[in-house]
């Protein structure tokens, strides 16, 4: 009997002995799986935060490629809200388009007449207008002629049709420039951007003949040369004729082309907000003279009778 339970003590804290080691090599293996699979975890997102970045980049460097380096924004003097057009640059930049852009661009949409007011006077618009020949008819025969330009004829067109322009230009079409700030995402800055913007081909680049590198212009390759040098004009109230003081005014220039009412716009949205901020007060003063005697009444509550 005795020895009976002797044997079942010992069979007992045997079995005891045997399940700690067992207990704790299961323990810490699940500690080891634990650590390695966060481990794992860690570089996956490791991976994929990686991968995302150079997605991006190589996404943001193929819609550079594609659709230009994005372009800085420029504080032009006339984009306030009672601002007005710096009428002395719009000449200085109608005269960088005549002696620069007019041989290649067309501004189809404007005529003689509307510089009248804004850069020239009448009497100058007159003698400008002159200078060129026009096409009219037919006359009394059925003839065309040739007559002396009027206030009321279009700037004169540089190619008789869009086939030769593109033959002139080596397959490229010159735009037409009356609306080209309106046309163009941000346009008053990618002008300027565009126009001052010429610089060598970064390495691993290659240009083809007959293109020109501008990282503004979508693709990188445009066919258009540089067109504005330092001194390459004189203006007429001697202003110095750097790259950055043409640029700045032929943009001041087409976006008067683009939006000649611009000014009369705002003057007249002025005007508009003017009146109808007296006629708030007067309404105002109306509702409060009306009400006065019903919020000064004073009412009395008799619950006994």
């Amino acid at each position: 009997m005795a020895g009976g339970l002797i044997h079942q003590v010992l069979r007992r804290k045997l079995q005891s002995q045997s399940a700690v080691p067992a207990l704790s090599w299961f323990t810490s293996r699940k500690v080891n799986e634990d650590v390695g699979s966060a481990g794992m975890r860690t570089v996956a997102l490791l991976g994929a935060g990686v991968s995302g970045l150079l997605g991006f980049a190589t996404i943001a460097s193929a819609d550079e490629a594609e659709h230009g380096l994005g372009v800085p924004n420029y504080p032009w003097p006339h984009e306030g809200i009672l601002s007005s057009y710096d009428h002395a640059s719009i000449r200085r930049g109608h005269q960088v388009y005549q002696q620069v852009c007019a041989s290649c661009h067309s501004m189809s949409l404007i005529s003689y007449r509307d510089l009248v007011g804004v850069a020239y006077t009448e009497e100058e618009t007159k003698a400008m207008a002159a200078e060129i020949e026009v096409v009219d008819g037919p006359n009394d025969e059925g003839e065309m002629f040739t007559r002396p330009g009027k206030l009321s004829d279009r700037f004169p067109q540089p190619y008789a049709n869009e086939q030769a322009a593109r033959f002139a230009n080596g397959g490229a079409y010159p735009p037409d420039l009356s609306l080209i700030t309106k046309a163009r995402h941000n346009g008053q800055n990618y002008v300027f951007s565009l126009l001052t913007g010429y610089r060598d081909p970064p390495a691993g680049v290659s240009i083809r003949e007959g293109l020109h590198y501008n990282p503004y212009f979508p693709g990188g390759a445009i066919a258009m040369p540089k067109m504005l040098i330092d001194g390459a004009m004189e203006y007429e109230d001697g202003t110095p004729a750097t790259e950055a003081q043409m640029g700045k005014d032929v943009v001041t220039f087409l976006s008067w082309a683009a939006e000649p009412e611009m000014e009369e716009r705002k003057l007249m949205g002025f005007k508009w907000i003017f009146v109808l901020s007296l006629a708030l007060l007067q309404a105002a003063y109306y509702r409060r003279l009306k009400w006065s005697v019903l919020k000064s009444r004073r009412l009395v509550v008799d619950v006994v009778n």
